[in-house]
């Protein structure tokens, strides 16, 4: 019996600091319950940062496919997908045809995926002819204005570490997450992500 308790309850203290370990890791990994978005961060979409949640959309113009001036602000009660693209990006012209399928299955006059493209302002026709191609013509165009300043609507996003990056903005304008690099927006952890923004 001595024997018995010898091994015994050092055992049990043993398996009490790993259960204690495990449940302060589970809590705050990407994958905690208590953040009803960070929950998504799996698959494709595991990069899914939400760190900077809360920060309001930069009011930095942009430009529309005509040219004319916009502002993230110009979506008002829709959750936006921002992504920021360049025909000489691989990675980014990869994920376009998936941000496209969202953009079919889930745009609304309460969702929409905004591409915005970062390629030199001298390139930006061709930049909207391969969107057009990339996309099937599902999702519209924009650019990056002209000029240094034009890069304020990246960089005061939080975005510019590289390229592809994608932010989602909820309808009250604060942001919700960023992922950097190339993701399949029309896999399921993606869409699920979205519907239960949609839903909340």
């Amino acid at each position: 019996m001595d024997q018995f308790r010898r091994i015994a309850i050092p055992a049990m203290f043993v398996g009490l600091a790993l259960a204690l370990l495990y449940a302060v890791f589970s809590a705050s990994s990407n994958g905690s319950n208590r953040d009803p978005v960070a929950k998504y961060a799996i698959g494709t979409i595991a990069d899914l940062d939400t760190s900077g949640k809360g920060d309001l959309a930069p009011p930095a113009p942009f430009v529309d496919g005509e040219g004319g001036a916009v502002t993230l602000q110009d979506f008002p009660g829709q959750i936006i997908l921002v992504n920021y693209w360049a025909t000489w990006c691989g990675p980014c012209e990869r994920e376009m045809p998936s941000l496209a399928a969202l953009e079919t299955s889930k745009g609304s006059d309460k969702f929409k995926v905004v591409a915005i493209s970062v390629d030199d302002p001298a390139d930006r026709d061709y930049a909207k002819k391969r969107l057009g191609e990339l996309s099937g013509g599902v999702l519209d165009f924009y650019a990056i204005g002209d000029g240094p300043e034009g890069w304020n609507v990246v960089y005061e996003s939080g975005a510019g570490g590289g390229f592809p990056t994608t932010l989602i903005f909820g309808a009250d304008g604060q942001k919700i997450a960023k992922l950097e690099g190339e993701a399949d927006w029309a896999s399921y952890e993606a869409v699920a992500l979205i519907d239960s923004l949609l839903k909340n």
